[in-house]
């Protein structure tokens, strides 16, 4: 009988001991249902937050507020990116579904590959809800949305089979083995075994009429080489598996094979494949067991006595797929052992290296290196910014009538308030002590949201990066242009001074990334757009955390100096102190380019 198409979707990867891995990539379906899931844990989480929110007393709202803002950002932004760098590839819905995020190579995936598909995810979202990113996971080849396109990393299942392919363990449920040794040569073919065997394996699952009926027309199948047999035909099957089992455990199994490629031999009735699976059956339930719990637990799980175990294991089950290959066994022979390679590879080859001093290195070293070596796109998203805002200023200083178009109603009112503010000595935006964490928070996460998606634009060819540093820029141009007509740009710059150094820039870095990721699209070089697009795509990530480290610390001091009433001449120094620090932490990153 010939055999069926298989449409699934497959990613190859040779392991370091030479066996190549055969995943399946994870479909359209498991992985909408995966984000369904998380999507529920979120509203969960996002729910609990906003009742602790409004439960807050407001001797305590001056802290909670801030707490809880950030927190409801992080769960927004940062809740698949977590999970998937510190998880192994796998938030919880994944898990439920049993698949995970893996990079091209088959390696685990790492923090800066789960950071940058799940950024990313706000282009995919489009237009809402998600159809772009559910059309290219449907009809990509590798199921590969734009995230997955810019980290380099697919879905695929990992789950491993649970199925049992002992024989004399299948048809018994796992209980031991009770008659006597059986011997001689197998008495079935190999499709025939692969019948039984598979019976053997579903019938426990099935319903009792189900199963009796199947039995049934299974043992009418051999009625004639076997006359003399137990009434049951259930029993009668369990019986045959488990005594054919022992025969091709035998010395006898390999009679009847016939020598294929290279003289290599090929399973014939009763071959080398089907002993193999009754040979080591059992050794692949056990490592089995102990890929299910490592799988949930990461290695740690596993006592310090199983952990070379478990390594020894690994390589025994490499070796026995390539057998399993070689000699032709039954696709669902191959597609166990193929799954236990993978969870086996995944857990001893993942990156480990989550510390502190790692986190450290990388904001303060990696990240100002990336800014350095991408300096032309940096300089690129500074134009972008500076030439629109410039316009902004002189339309508006030609035309103030157009402040009415231009600029939003709020910006109008505290334009006008202004007046009142300054010929007081009041500063812009002003707030009281107790009221400025409130403001922080709120101003960090409005900003890194607006660098997020600077950066994530990028990957249209660099048009919605362009878009948003083009829009921003031109209403504060405007702005500014606004507030000099009413003789306020003083009043308006003395507020940014104090912080607009750190947040100007860091939003020209994350436009800087977006324009990288278009540059890999339209002027890949040498390189295939693919391998351009994520090799451009680490360069932009660092840039994104230059942009996070900036705003976070821009975001403080605008909540906490530029709201407060400390003098022009603090703010100014504020400004200037920036500045060096900014000057200093590129040169680090400018040596170890250098070095590099």
């Amino acid at each position: 009988m010939a055999e069926l198409r298989d449409y699934r979707q497959h990613l190859e990867v040779e392991t370091p001991e030479h066996v190549v891995i055969d995943y399946e990539i994870a479909g359209l379906g498991s992985r909408a249902l995966a984000a369904m899931a998380d999507t529920a844990i979120v509203a969960v989480l996002l729910a609990a937050l906003g009742i602790i929110a409004l439960r807050g007393t407001p001797a305590v709202l001056p802290w909670l507020y801030p707490a809880v803002t950030l927190a409801i950002f992080g769960v927004l932004w940062g809740y698949f990116a977590l999970f998937e760098g510190f998880r192994d590839g796998q938030t919880p819905g994944k898990r439920w579904l049993g698949i995970r995020v893996i990079l091209d190579t088959g390696h685990p995936v790492t923090m800066r590959e789960a950071a940058a598909r799940n950024l990313v995810r706000l282009a995919d979202f489009l237009p809402p809800p998600y159809l772009l990113g559910a059309v290219l996971v449907a009809f990509h080849p590798r199921g590969k949305r734009l995230g997955d396109m810019v980290a380099g990393t697919v879905v695929v299942r990992d789950r491993p089979v649970a199925t049992d392919l002992s024989p004399s363990r299948a048809a018994s449920g796992g209980a031991p083995e009770t008659s006597l040794a059986v011997t001689g040569a197998p008495l079935l073919s190999d499709a025939e075994f692969r019948v039984v065997r598979e019976f053997g394996g579903r019938a426990p699952s099935l319903p009792a009429a189900v199963r009796e009926r199947l039995a049934a027309q299974l043992a009418v199948r051999f009625a004639d080489r076997f006359p003399t047999r137990d009434g049951n035909a259930v029993t009668f099957l369990e019986t045959l598996l488990r005594e054919e089992g022992m025969r091709r455990r035998g010395r006898l199994a390999a009679r009847g094979t016939r020598p294929g490629p290279g003289g290599l031999p090929t399973a014939g009735g009763g071959g080398v494949a089907e002993r193999l699976v009754a040979r080591k059956g059992a050794r692949w339930d056990e490592f089995s067991a102990l890929a299910t719990r490592a799988t949930r637990g990461g290695l740690d799980a596993l006592e310090a006595r199983e952990l070379p175990d478990f390594a020894a294991r690994y390589r025994e089950v490499a070796a026995d797929l390539a057998r399993a290959r070689t000699y032709g066994a039954d696709p669902v022979v191959r597609s166990r052992l193929e799954r236990l390679v993978a969870a086996g590879h995944n857990l001893l080859y993942r990156d480990t290296r989550k510390t502190w001093s790692g986190i450290g290195r990388f904001f303060a070293v990696e990240c100002p290196a990336a800014v350095v070596e991408a300096r032309r796109v940096v300089l690129a998203a500074f134009l972008a910014f500076a030439l629109p805002a410039l316009g902004g200023y002189a339309a508006l200083r030609e035309r103030p009538e157009l402040a009415e178009v231009a600029l939003p109603p709020v910006l109008l009112e505290r334009a006008e308030a202004g007046v009142q503010a300054n010929a007081e000595g009041r500063g812009y935006a002003q707030v009281e002590a107790r009221m400025r964490g409130m403001a922080s928070s709120a101003i960090i996460t409005n900003n890194l949201g607006v660098a997020f998606a600077c950066f994530a634009g990028g990957v249209f060819l660099g048009v919605g990066s362009l878009l948003s540093l083009a829009y921003n820029g031109l209403a504060i141009g405007a702005a500014s242009g606004h507030y000099a007509n009413l003789g306020l740009l003083s009043y308006l710059w003395t507020f940014v001074a104090g912080h607009g150094v750190l947040e100007l820039f860091a939003i020209w870095c994350a436009g800087g990334g977006g324009l990288l990721l278009g540059l890999a699209v339209i002027r890949p070089g040498d390189l295939s757009r693919r391998d351009a697009l994520i090799l451009k795509g680490r360069v932009a990530m660092r840039l994104v955390g230059a942009s996070l480290l900036l705003l976070l610390i821009a975001g403080t001091v605008e909540g906490f100096l530029s709201t407060s009433a400390a003098s022009v001449s603090v703010k100014v120094g504020t400004s200037a102190a920036s500045a060096l620090l900014l000057a200093a932490w590129l040169a680090n990153g400018w040596r170890h380019a250098a070095n590099a």
